[in-house]
Formats: C-alpha cells, structure tokens, sequence
C-alpha cells in the first residue's frame, strides 16, 4: 500500500478472526487513514471499530477505493476457492489487488490478462526481490542499533511489538526505523522482504539486506520484525536465518502470558523463559553476540488490568529482566530499558 492509497481490506469470513485476520488488523492499527472499508459478506452493514463493512465489490465502490488489499493469512497461504470471483470482481471494478499470500496473483494467468484488459495492477508482497544472495558481511558494518524481536511462539506479537517501539522511539526524536519482514509489515511500512518466502540458503542474505535498507532509509535504531520461533516445530528455520542475517546488538523476547505449548502443535511445549533466553544468546551470531533485554508480554487474553500487571511481574521475576504488554500499557517501559542496556 502507497501511503494515502484508498484501500478496500479484503476479508470474507475473516474480519472477526483475529489470526487469520491478523493482516486486516495490523493495517487497521498502524495505516487506519488510508483504509474506506472492509469486504465481508458474513458481516455487511455492520463496522469493526468505525470501518464500515459491505457485503461484495460493488457495494465497496461507494467508498471509492484504490486498491484492494488481501487482509488474510490463511493456513499455508492459499485463497479459499470462493476467493478467485472476488480477486475477478475487484480488478474487474478497477481494482489494484495486493496480496501477501504465498499464491501469487501476478503469476496467474487468468488474473493478469482480466488485469491488463482492466489497467489494473497486481502486487504480490511475498515474492522476494531478484538477485538474494548469501550475506557478505554488511550487517556487521551498519551504523545503526539492531533489535530483533523474538518469540516463544508464532503470532504472538513480534511485528507487533517492533512496530511500538519503532513509534515510541519515533515520538522521542530517535531517528529508528520499522524493518518489516512479513507481509503484514510490508503493507504497513511499504516496503521490506517477506523472509518466510526466500529460499533457505538466501534467508540470512535478505535479512542482511533489511537493516542495511533499513540503515540508508535513515535508521540509527533499527526494530527487525521477527518470524516464527527457535522452538516452533514448523517454523524454527525463518527465526535462525533472521537472527544470523540480521545480526542484531540485542533481542526482544516476546510471549504470551499463560502459554505453555506451541500453538497448533500438541505436545510440544514451551521451554522456560529463563531457558529460552539463554538459547536466543548462545545461537546469535558468533560475530556480534546478543543479549535479550527485555521481555514483551501479550495479555490480550487476560481480562483485567489488574490481572495483567501481576502476569507481567511474574515473567519480570522470573527472568530478571524488565517486562511489559507494549500494546496494553504503552511501549514507554520497554524501550527504556533498551536504552539503558544499550
């Protein structure tokens, strides 16, 4: 998404699903002014927080939009059947698609001919650029601070959080930088690589690339979205090629309170924090060693406030570092504490 581009979320059946919803919500969070209406016939006429919802594209165009953004991550990044009339209609209503599903529209056929009838484009926000490599080493040279957000799980908070501190950072007159890595933070910022699409041997070469872009876009602080989780059983190998790519000073460990498994995955359990920041620092690069400073606590699933704060100094006990829900309670405490350790 062009900053100011008039943008129709696409989300049928999912504008309620905070998971596979999870798209819709970080542009509605972080770029709510560019966003007319969310497309959702299970929910037309109603609104999610202010943002009126329509039942198809032609009731979308009273809102006159732009483009319309694919505002779901399904499992294994594929279009539900019933998805294709409706990436038909919206080019055939004049319609820019972007899509950051692993099933590109701008390699469909049918799609890009209905797209050149229409002068319509399609952008696809998970096809990695032309020309990755390994990494050469730049990372190691970039004048800027690098933060890495990790996690205990999947989808608990990573872009999240990066996103927080990159703003309150911002709001403090340090010149930091969001460096996205995953489709959501590319329709959020405009730019980055979705790292969970290069292939394997090219991982830490696009990472690298990332804080280096990051660094030229004017970054003397850097906040790297992390991916998938050293712990994840299905996507353990995105997380070490960041870390080694991005070769971070320091890490930001996320987790959600009250998690004890991986998410999708019975019977595999999450380690203890204390265990879990002592694995993030031993397999940090050997060339510039980091450390975890501080812990990002998702309670979105605790009720009260009061709740919450215990939870948080619970995890604070037990690691011994500074803890906080940047989302419920501002980002203010975490990123002291990320000044101070730097």
């Amino acid at each position: 998404m062009a900053a100011g581009e008039r943008t129709l979320i696409l989300a049928e059946g999912f504008s309620a699903d905070p998971h596979y919803g999870k798209t819709m919500r970080g542009v509605l969070r972080y770029r709510r002014e560019d966003v007319v209406a969310i497309l959702d016939s299970t929910r037309a006429d109603d609104d999610h927080d202010g943002v009126p919802i329509v039942a198809d594209v032609e009731s979308a165009r009273a809102y006159t939009p732009e483009v319309a953004l694919v505002g779901v991550a399904t499992q294994g990044g594929r279009f539900p059947p019933a998805w294709r009339d409706l990436l038909k209609a919206s080019i055939a209503a004049g319609l820019d698609v972007e899509s950051g599903l692993h099933e590109f529209v701008s390699e469909d056929p049918e799609l890009t001919e209905l797209a050149r009838v229409h002068g319509v484009g399609l952008r696809d926000l998970r096809k990695a650029p032309a020309g990755l490599n390994v990494p050469t080493g730049a990372n190691l040279e970039v004048d800027a601070t690098i933060v890495l957000t990790v996690g205990s799980d999947c989808a608990i908070g990573k872009k999240t959080v990066a996103v927080e501190l990159d703003l309150e950072a911002r709001k403090r007159g340090i010149d930091s930088v969001f460096v996205p890595t995953g489709q959501t933070g590319i329709a959020i910022a405009g730019w980055g690589i979705a790292v969970d699409a290069v292939v394997s041997d090219f991982l830490a070469g696009a990472a690298e690339w990332l804080v280096v872009e990051g660094a030229r876009r004017g970054g003397k602080l850097l906040f790297v979205e992390g991916q998938g989780a050293l712990v994840h059983p299905l996507y353990s190998g995105v997380t070490l090629g960041l870390v080694h790519g991005s070769a971070p000073h320091v890490f930001v460990l996320c987790h959600a309170a009250g998690a004890t498994e991986i998410e999708g995955s019975p019977g595999h359990p999450i380690p203890p924090l204390t265990e879990l920041i002592e694995l993030h620092e031993r397999i940090s690069l050997p060339a510039r060693k980091a450390k975890v400073v501080c812990i990002a606590v998702n309670t979105a699933a605790i009720a009260s406030d009061d709740d919450a704060r215990a939870a948080i100094a619970a995890i604070a006990k037990e690691t011994g570092l500074p803890a906080d829900d940047p989302v419920r309670f501002g980002a203010q405490h975490l990123l002291d504490a990320l000044l101070a350790r730097l």
